[in-house]
């Protein structure tokens, strides 16, 4: 069975959609596109995490021999420290709750962190990877400012300033494309971060200051305290 055939003149060679091109006279076969470098997952990325992982090791074990573990007295039923700290893993969520009602610091909002966790990648925000500013740009500024108006007044109202500061920082730079009329490498770099690397990144930053605050800045009942009071 005879197939109807079609002659096209171009002069990249992969996108032709034939085996067979014809290329004009003192036109150079050059492939304008080429595939993304791939790479094996072992022995590429197994071999770094394990010198990634072997270097952890060996500075843990340096700071351990030379730095003594900031242990306490034995546990004692009778006499509770003051403040009562969780590990340090814990003392965001613990911070929380020096904000929040119990049920809300406690229960719903690590609730809805980790339910976000889990839906996020599957938004067609972190499927496509383009800029925050991309396209429809004053649709985004709407939004964008009305729900981090509506956060900030939320945490205003129970006074949770260790996460408005950096949530009002991290908007800041997320505008810093839509209003700058420069376009210098950083700004350029900035606006091509998607929505999922600013949740990301929020999220991340709000974790470390909040485990910060009930690391070093939390005394006895929870008031707050400079690191270095006692010392001097």
């Amino acid at each position: 069975m005879e197939k109807d055939f079609k002659i096209e003149k171009k002069s990249d060679i992969q996108k032709t959609p034939k085996r067979v091109a014809f290329i004009k006279t003192r036109t150079a076969a050059r492939v304008k596109s080429e595939e993304e470098e791939m790479v094996m997952t072992f022995p590429n990325l197994v071999v770094k995490e394990i010198i990634a992982f072997q270097v952890m090791v060996i500075v843990l074990v340096l700071i351990s021999l030379s730095v003594n573990a900031p242990l306490e007295w034995i546990a004692n039923p009778e006499h509770t420290p003051n403040p009562a700290k969780a590990p340090w893993y814990f003392l965001g969520l613990q911070e929380l709750l020096h904000y929040f009602p119990p049920v809300v610091g406690g229960v719903i909002l690590p609730s809805l962190t980790v339910i976000a966790l889990i839906v996020i990648p599957y938004f067609r925000m972190n499927i496509k990877q383009e800029g925050l500013w991309k396209e429809r740009k004053k649709q985004t500024f709407i939004v964008l400012v009305a729900v981090v108006g509506i956060i900030s007044l939320v945490l205003l109202l129970f006074k949770v300033f260790a996460m408005i500061i950096p949530t009002l920082i991290i908007t800041a730079f997320m505008l810093i494309p839509y209003v700058s009329k420069k376009e210098t490498s950083f700004i350029i770099w900035l606006g091509s971060r998607p929505l999922s690397w600013w949740i990301m990144t929020w999220f991340v930053i709000i974790a470390v200051v909040l485990t910060t605050i009930g690391t070093l800045f939390r005394g006895p009942e929870w008031r707050w305290t400079w690191p270095w009071q006692g010392i001097f």
